[in-house]
C-alpha cells in the first residue's frame, strides 16, 4: 500500500481562548455521503485541552464547510479524572445517540500526567455531549495499575470491541519520567460495561520501543486491518529517528495480530507540517478509497491532514 499525501486540513485559528494551540487526535464521523465531521483536541494558553469539531466535504476534506465555535466537551469537574483536559478517541452511533469515547487527563506529582478512558453521550447528533458519569469507564485496576488512553470501537454481532492504549510502566529516562504503553483488547455487550482480560493486541517489537497508540481498525474481506502510531523510548520528542511513525497490522480474528509496519506506506515528509513526526491515525473508507487522517509535528501542534490510498 502507498498513501498519497494530500496536505494539511486544519490548524488552530486562535480565534477563541480555548483554541490557542494544537488540533490533535482527529476522529472522523462520516455523517453522510456529503459531509464528514472531524472532532479534535485543542488547547488553551494553560495547556488544557478541549474537544471541538469541523465539518468537511466528504472525499475532499481539505474543503472546510463549518467550524464549530465552542467545545462540545469541556474540562471535567474539579478533582475529576478529566479536570485538566479531554481529547477525542472514537465516535460510535448507538441508536439515536452518539457515544464519544474520550481521553480524560489530570496532572500528577511524580509523573507528569494520568489518563483514563471516559464516555460522553450526544442526543443532538454529535453537536454537544454530556458525560455518562464523572468517573472513567476504564479506571485503574489491579491488573492495569497505570493509565489507559485512546480507544478504537467496532460493533460486530452484538459485541462491542475496543482496541485501547494501556500503560504498563513508567521509567526515568535522561532524568525524566516516561510512560511505556501498548494496545490491549476488550469487549462489551453495550459499550459501557467492559471486560478487560489483559489481552495484548499490539505489543512492543523491541526493547527500544516504548509507545503504541491510537488504533484505527477496519474489517475487510473477513480479516482486520489496523493502523496505529508507535515511537521509541529515547528522544522521541526531538529526534526524527525515534519520533512517532504510523504502523500497520493484520489479524484474522481481531485479537491476535501480526505487525507489518513496513507495509504502512507512509513516512515523514522532507519538510513542512509532518516532517518531524506522524501520529494518531484515523482511517475511513469512501467510494472504494481509503482516507488516512493524522497529526504531524508537535503531537498535533501543526494541525492535522490526510492521505488517500486505493483499497487493496
Amino acid at each position: 500500500m502507498r498513501w498519497n499525501k494530500r496536505g494539511l486540513i486544519y490548524e488552530p485559528n486562535r480565534q477563541y481562548d480555548w483554541n490557542q494551540s494544537h488540533a490533535a487526535v482527529p476522529v472522523v464521523d462520516q455523517l453522510n455521503d456529503k459531509v464528514w465531521r472531524i472532532y479534535y483536541a485543542t488547547r488553551d494558553k494553560l495547556n488544557r485541552s478541549r474537544i471541538s469539531y469541523i465539518e468537511v466535504e466528504a472525499g475532499r476534506p481539505e474543503k472546510i464547510l463549518y467550524e464549530h465555535p465552542e467545545p462540545v466537551l469541556d474540562l471535567g469537574n474539579l478533582g475529576a479524572f478529566d479536570d485538566c483536559g479531554v481529547m477525542p478517541s472514537w465516535v460510535v452511533d448507538a441508536g439515536a445517540q452518539k457515544y464519544l469515547y474520550y481521553i480524560g487527563l489530570t496532572v500528577m506529582q511524580r509523573v507528569p500526567y494520568h489518563n483514563s478512558i471516559g464516555l460522553a453521550i450526544s442526543n443532538d447528533g454529535g453537536r454537544s455531549f454530556t458525560r455518562y458519569a464523572e468517573g472513567p469507564l476504564f479506571g485503574l485496576t489491579a491488573q492495569e495499575p497505570h493509565f489507559t488512553g485512546t480507544s478504537c470501537i467496532l460493533q460486530e454481532d452484538g459485541v462491542w470491541k475496543n482496541w485501547y492504549l494501556s500503560c504498563v510502566k513508567w521509567e526515568v529516562i535522561e532524568g525524566k519520567p516516561e510512560p511505556f504503553y501498548h494496545l490491549k483488547y476488550a469487549e462489551s455487550p453495550d459499550g459501557i460495561h467492559w471486560q478487560r482480560t489483559g489481552k495484548v493486541a499490539i505489543d512492543f517489537k523491541s526493547s527500544d520501543e516504548a509507545g503504541i497508540v491510537k488504533a484505527s481498525v477496519l474489517r475487510e474481506n473477513h480479516f482486520y486491518r489496523m493502523w496505529y502510531a508507535y515511537r521509541s523510548a529515547n528522544e522521541y520528542r526531538t529526534s526524527t529517528q525515534t519520533s512517532y511513525r504510523i504502523g500497520y497490522a493484520e489479524s484474522l480474528d481481531g485479537k491476535d495480530w501480526t505487525r507489518l509496519d513496513e507495509q504502512a506506506g507512509i513516512d515523514l515528509s522532507e519538510s513542512g507540517w509532518d516532517a518531524g513526526m506522524i501520529a494518531y491515525p484515523h482511517v475511513v473508507t469512501h467510494h472504494g478509497n481509503l482516507y488516512l487522517f493524522y497529526n504531524g509535528n508537535g503531537f498535533g501542534q501543526s494541525g492535522f491532514g490526510y492521505a488517500v490510498a486505493e483499497r487493496l
